[in-house]
């Protein structure tokens, strides 16, 4: 049953179509690894039950004969933020822990029209509202590399989920680096897609959406089958109403590399991030050097953020402030003090950052950088308060730590973070590629050629201590 769990999704997809592994075994080993596992705090909620009868009804399609769809028996999480029907989705709050849902996102019942099983609800920090996984409601979810380092956020179940083999799918929202930020800290990968490439109706406000649902997994091609299975237009979404037209297969000449944007790079960062875009040539890539300061960008970021969590929790947070993660209360705090200048004046720069993208991306058919200044940062660390960066304090975490991250959530390139390597103490460090618009699949051909000549095929320490090859 362990060797199960180690197959990707889609080695495991093919076995069961071929009937050499059943879609009942491949959720039993999922569920086992959550159960062995359980240390580290993965899930909210586990569909045990409503899992296994899927499987056996998927079990029965295959030996009737019925069509099936890509992920036919393949089991995958999804974060808490994001709607599931009939089981309860928490948004990691104590406000609501029990409410189910009438219906499932679109990329929930996308995944699962493709035939994929859900096996239960990845942890997240209240409403996402920070990079890190933890929160009064269910705890801190760990690090399966290493325990008293952050997992990231706010996908952090969703990373440790696919990192340590509890399903070969996860799905996890990116309102500012959330798939991307725990993809990185957890040795997985993860695609931010372009704006309205996958429908996410939950937000209150669609118009100024820089929150995406995207696909997590152990390697690129894994990432690409949920993709596929979860992109395409929905009338609800003013960014998604058709389908693009897909920009044809080009083949990609030059690639930008942005080491640093305004910030202090840790030395392993930019060890590990040069030695990965050194192998472009190799792919027939030039590589030239690009400019853009994204830390100038933080502030506007931090008010877009900070008074969409006031505007739909504000009301909440004023009647029951107790139930609320202390982190919580004082972002939407900050956000009461924004004023509408500010968010119009937030919104200009987020217009004013597109256009220095897209200029960018006329010179450049991709954009390579570290996903993160530094490694995972160690556990208990106060979102809020000051923070060192390879020697030097920054006032603001997003600034110092994922200055390359919440850019894209605000302009709507895609953006994916691949693992490139190991620091020198083992830990996890991740590469992300941005595309143009809607060239995610263009995004995924180039990070699959960076994957194969980077060779990154570790996996975090098994409970003994030993680290193993990961089969697939």
């Amino acid at each position: 049953m362990s060797d199960i769990a180690q197959l990707s999704a889609v080695a495991l997809a093919e076995a069961i179509r071929a009937g050499k592994i059943s879609a009942v075994e491949a959720v039993e080993a999922a569920l086992a690894r959550i159960e062995a596992e359980s240390r580290l705090n993965a899930f909210i909620t586990v569909s045990a039950e409503r899992a296994h009868q899927e499987a056996r009804d998927a079990d029965a399609r295959l030996a009737r004969g019925d069509t099936l769809g890509p992920l036919h028996g393949v089991p995958f999480s999804v974060k808490d933020l994001t709607s599931t029907e009939g089981v309860r989705t928490s948004f990691g709050s104590r406000l609501n822990p029990g409410f189910v849902p009438p219906s499932d996102a679109v990329a929930v019942a996308r995944s699962r029209q493709a035939g994929a099983i859900l096996i239960g609800k990845t942890t997240t920090p209240e409403f996402g509202h920070k990079p890190f996984t933890e929160g009064p409601f269910f705890g801190r979810t760990l690090n399966p590399w290493r325990e008293d380092v952050t997992c990231g956020g706010s996908s952090g179940g969703a990373a440790v989920a696919v990192a340590a083999r509890m399903g070969p799918l996860a799905l996890g929202t990116d309102g500012g680096g959330s798939i991307r930020i725990p993809a990185a800290c957890c040795g997985v990968v993860g695609l931010k897609p372009t704006l309205g490439a996958v429908p996410n109706l939950q937000p209150q406000d669609l118009f100024s959406a820089n929150s995406y649902v995207g696909p997590m997994a152990r390697n690129v091609a894994d990432t690409r089958l949920l993709f596929d299975a979860i992109v395409g237009p929905d009338r609800g979404d003013p960014y998604g109403q058709a389908a693009p037209r897909q920009p044809a297969r080009r083949a990609l000449t030059k690639i930008g590399w942005l080491l640093a944007c305004g910030n202090k790079v840790d030395p392993e960062v930019e060890r590990v991030t040069t030695a990965a875009i050194g192998l472009a040539p190799q792919l027939g890539l030039d590589v030239e050097p690009v400019e853009i300061d994204f830390v100038a960008l933080e502030e506007a970021f931090l008010v877009i953020l900070r008074t969409t969590l006031a505007g739909r929790l504000g009301g909440m947070a004023e009647k029951s402030p107790q139930k609320f993660d202390p982190t919580l209360l004082a972002t939407i705090d900050a956000g009461r003090r924004c004023s509408a200048t500010d968010l119009v004046e937030a919104q200009n720069t987020r217009t004013a950052y597109f256009r220095k993208v897209q200029d960018l991306l006329e010179k450049v058919d991709a954009i390579a950088s570290p996903t993160l200044s530094a490694p995972p940062l160690p556990v208990g660390i106060d979102p809020h308060a000051p923070i060192t960066i390879a020697g030097r304090e920054f006032s603001g975490i997003r600034g110092a730590w994922y200055p390359y991250t919440y850019p894209f959530n605000l302009t709507g390139h895609p953006a994916l973070s691949l693992p490139c390597g190991l620091t020198r103490d083992g830990l996890p460090l991740g590469f992300q590629l941005v595309g143009r618009w809607h060239e995610d699949q263009l995004l995924l051909d180039l990070a699959e050629k960076f994957e194969v000549a980077i060779g990154f095929d570790a996996r975090p320490p098994l409970p003994s201590g030993r680290r193993e090859k990961a089969l697939a």
